[in-house]
């Protein structure tokens, strides 16, 4: 039995397809879990939160293999629910660690995690902690952690914004057009779940090599892509509370501002 939670969200519906077996999906939103069943009649469902232990163990019952994927993930609502984002990454990991009796636990971490400067990078990393702890203690279980950059399109982010901003003459917030991000597809990220598993030898976080673009470039690309010559402004209004002006995916590894960049043909191809 395969346990996956946050599969309702934007990474793990991806996960879903590339799926086979008996799967139980853990999701606290009881819509989406429907949903999710409607497309795949043959998984098990569960409602629940996993910063609930009572939950968590009742959800690991005959587990074999964790891909754990639920996170609370937005930089700012993160600074503003410190507790529900420790709740969520630490204190919900720490739930299913306890109770995971299986073979396999994968984890979903951040770059955020590699250069600390909010609450959402130091619940991560924090993440990375606990599980790399409990490795030591259980020798029989395969512990894995998967840490790569900003998914393209993912849920909340500035890409669904802008295009909408675009789209629609909207005013364009922006926080700083210099700043540069590592940036990664939906099927890049998920093949790199199943590289990790194949290829990692401990809960060491199995980083890829990414490029990065600036946010400048990446804006200049949805507007040549997407602009029916109806514009609005762009507002630049600086970096938010918890980010980063450039990134790194280790903490000795390239800076964002340092590695391969993308062109603005490739990042238009992208997106």
């Amino acid at each position: 039995m395969i346990l996956v939670t946050g599969a309702t969200g934007f990474l793990g519906n991806e996960l879903m397809k590339n799926l086979k077996g008996d799967i139980r999906v853990l999701s606290r939103n009881e819509g989406k879990l429907i949903e999710l069943k409607t497309k795949y009649p043959n998984i098990e469902i569960m409602t629940g939160c996993i910063s609930d232990e009572l939950i968590c163990k009742k959800a690991l019952i005959g587990v074999d293999k964790v891909y754990h994927l639920a996170a609370f993930k937005h930089v700012g609502q993160a600074e503003e629910q410190p507790y529900q984002c420790t709740n969520s990454n630490v204190i919900g990991t720490i739930n299913l660690l306890k109770h995971f009796e299986g073979k396999d636990f994968i984890a979903i971490s951040t770059d955020k995690a590699a250069q600390v400067s909010g609450i959402y990078g130091a619940s991560k990393l924090l993440m990375e902690g606990v599980i790399q702890e409990f490795e030591q203690i259980n020798k029989d279980i395969n512990y894995r952690i998967v840490r790569y950059g900003n998914v393209l399109y993912s849920t909340g982010s500035v890409l669904c914004k802008w295009k909408d901003a675009i789209l629609n003459g909207k005013n364009i917030i922006v926080t700083d057009l210099s700043a540069t991000r590592y940036f990664w597809t939906v099927k890049e990220a998920i093949q790199l779940i199943f590289d990790c598993e194949k290829y990692a030898k401990d809960s060491t976080p199995y980083c890829p090599q990414m490029k990065s673009m600036s946010i400048g470039d990446l804006l200049s690309a949805m507007i040549l892509k997407y602009s029916e010559g109806k514009m609005g402004e762009i507002k630049e209004i600086g970096l938010q509370v918890g980010e980063n002006k450039h990134e790194k995916i280790t903490k000795d590894g390239l800076s964002s501002a340092d590695a391969e960049k993308f062109t603005i043909k490739e990042i238009t191809e992208l997106i």
